[in-house]
């Protein structure tokens, strides 16, 4: 009688522990359809406050994009900013500061707010091995959530660095969790015309960016989600 009742009990705690599994994971997946479906309604155009910006650089030419793309936006709607980029990239931040300062030199800080400079780890340096760069990924996804912990920005402008990556990753999982709905806005690069970076191609096929914009139309073509706004440089 005893073993009966042991095995009726045993039997009850797991078919428990499967309904509050199966309960938890609907409720996830619920939560990223509703994301899914939200991220592609745009940003309340006319909102007064101002959306606090993380601004992701990278070399070889995505910091000179960026901050091309800048130019046309309206900064005093994008405050305060935080720009980041790699670790080992010093030039990108010291290009950024540059602009910085021509922006207060011409409508002063009260205008455009205040910026900060960042940097974050690499998951991966060039001619790293893929064994070693399993505990860089790890650090720096760590630093990543240190990160995105401190700023919670309202937008996230990308446009190619990897950097960029685990900073949405850890953004989607924010929105999942319903810690900060970062919108993450990826441009990619004007020297993409057939196919998307390796960066735009994951968040684009995970759906972690709320809204990607292409240069050239072929990308268009095979990405149907994309948005294409003709040549920006």
């Amino acid at each position: 009688m005893e073993k009966g009742s042991y095995c009726l009990s045993a039997m009850s705690a797991s078919n428990l522990v499967l309904l509050f599994t199966i309960g938890v994971v609907t409720i996830v997946m619920i939560r990223i359809m509703y994301i899914v479906y939200r991220r592609s309604k745009p940003l309340n155009p006319k909102s007064p406050q101002p959306l606090s910006a993380l601004i992701v650089l990278g070399s070889g030419g995505h910091t000179a994009e960026m901050l091309n793309l800048l130019n046309v936006l309206q900064m005093e709607r994008f405050k305060p900013r935080f720009y980041i980029a790699a670790a080992t990239d010093n030039m990108s931040l010291q290009k950024a500061r540059v602009y910085e300062d021509s922006l207060l030199d011409k409508a002063g800080v009260d205008a455009v707010g205040r910026a900060e400079f960042m940097q974050i780890y690499r998951s991966r340096e060039v001619g790293q091995s893929y064994i070693t760069s399993i505990g860089t990924t790890l650090i720096a996804i760590a630093h990543a959530l240190w990160l995105m912990i401190k700023i919670r920005p309202k937008v996230i402008l990308c446009n190619g660095p990897g950097t960029c990556v685990p900073l949405c990753v850890i953004a989607f999982f924010f929105k999942v969790l319903g810690i900060r709905w970062s919108s993450v806005f990826y441009v990619e690069s004007i020297a993409r015309v057939r196919k998307l970076s390796l960066s735009g191609l994951l968040l684009y096929k995970l759906h972690m960016v709320d809204q990607l914009f292409v240069q050239w139309p072929k990308l268009k073509e095979k990405h149907p989600r994309a948005h294409y706004v003709g040549c920006l440089m």
